[in-house]
């Protein structure tokens, strides 16, 4: 079985979520992980989380399992209506990242944001792991390359 680009790249992000590796995301792991990035200090309230995976679980078993997430990618990059509400959410997500509030992704606010995300990188690892987006040689990723990089 050939397995589309698209699935391999969803299979790290699954993982990342599914935090007792059950090879399922509960409402609680979904917050853990993801309720500090949007909300901040604070965790995603249970009850948002719990609206997500209700909205994209397929089977209905109250959890999410990889090909929930794979099917909620395609449909979302299949969707030219919802192109722009997908660059909103690109833009939502770079100003999450834009944690200096600089208009760019610095060395030092993925450092922070990774941090947050429990996986701490030095400003070095992060200048190398910016070099690979970088497409002007800045040193920063600005929107645009931020876009091309979550393509």
């Amino acid at each position: 079985m050939v397995m589309s680009k698209l699935y391999l790249e969803m299979e790290h992000v699954f993982q990342y979520f599914d935090e007792n590796g059950d090879g399922k995301i509960s409402a609680l792991e979904l917050r853990n992980r993801l309720g500090v990035v949007l909300v901040g200090d604070e965790l995603l309230p249970l009850e948002e989380a719990e609206e997500a995976v209700e909205c994209l679980d397929l089977d209905g078993d109250g959890f999410l399992v990889l090909d929930d997430l794979v099917n909620f990618m395609e449909s979302s990059t299949h969707d030219d209506h919802g192109e722009k509400e997908k660059l909103q959410d690109l833009r939502r997500a770079f100003e999450i990242y834009d944690m200096e509030r600089v208009g760019f992704i610095t060395p030092k606010s993925l450092s922070m944001m990774l941090t947050r995300l429990g996986e701490s990188k030095s400003i070095d690892e992060c200048k190398v792991m910016i070099k690979h987006f970088d497409l002007n040689g800045d040193g920063v990723l600005s929107f645009d390359e931020f876009r091309i990089m979550m393509q």
